[in-house]
């Protein structure tokens, strides 16, 4: 009954606290009408999509951004693994050198793929190169601590049964933990090549190779119906990889 109660007023606050953020953003009546209004507008313009006679160069864009998207999230995931272990509790016995390494993942993934890529067009110059970068180091961090809570959830009488036969400890990690978490890991790198399919089309507004360059470009001059064309053709892209990435998750699961 008291929860029931208190329903009514935190409601109410909500209320308020929504009325509050959308006065000091200055969301008015008029200015969402007039935002909507050429909203509708800028949709017209993007009527019938077209590639303007730049088809190869588009495709071009787009493929270097799904080259992107897949070599920084094999890099991460390479280099997340072996952090991950010295981020499980189960593998390594030292609390400092755990919470040192799971700070280390905070720091990596704390920073936007979008600050990165600033970073690394600065450091390595404009190209997908620095775009991999960008992808690949905060994903570092994500995939890290994912796979080090999975081996933090594995099954321990695995591992005890390949040490009972005699095994050291790392070769015990090899046998008896890592082939209970791969599925899970592998399904976290999957969904991981998903978001950076997203994020590789951003990356080129900042000068870091992809299809995003092209986009920007055709807005900034208002090439509305090509920006639409290249649109459509990032969401193919990322719906080609989500059923991709399905199919590899629905036959672990069968498995």
């Amino acid at each position: 009954m008291r929860r029931m109660a208190g329903t009514p007023l935190l409601f109410a606050v909500g209320a308020v606290l929504l009325v509050a953020a959308l006065w000091r953003v200055d969301a008015s009546p008029e200015r969402i009408w007039n935002g909507l209004s050429r909203l509708g507008w800028l949709f017209a313009l993007m009527w019938p999509p077209s590639p303007g006679g730049a088809l190869g160069e588009l495709l071009q864009g787009l493929a270097e951004s799904l080259a992107m998207a897949f070599l920084g999230t094999v890099l991460a995931a390479a280099a997340a693994l072996p952090l991950a272990l010295l981020g499980a509790g189960n593998v390594v016995g030292s609390a400092i050198l755990r919470f040192s390494a799971r700070r280390v993942f905070d720091g990596l993934r704390g920073i936007d793929t979008l600050i990165w890529a600033l970073v690394f067009v600065s450091a390595v110059g404009m190209g997908p190169f620095a775009g991999i970068l960008a992808l690949a180091v905060p994903d570092t961090g994500t995939l890290a601590k994912l796979f080090s809570e999975a081996l933090e959830g594995a099954d321990r009488r695995q591992v005890e049964a390949v040490r009972a036969a005699g095994a050291g400890r790392m070769l015990a990690v090899r046998l008896g933990l890592l082939p209970q978490v791969a599925p899970v890991m592998l399904s976290q790198v999957l969904y991981t090549l998903e978001s950076n399919a997203r994020s590789s089309t951003v990356l080129g507004i900042v000068g870091a190779g992809g299809i995003g360059l092209a986009l920007s470009d055709r807005i900034r001059i208002n090439n509305w119906d090509e920006a639409a064309f290249i649109v459509l053709m990032i969401l193919a892209m990322v719906a080609a990889i989500d059923l991709f990435s399905r199919t590899i998750r629905l036959r672990l699961i069968r498995a």
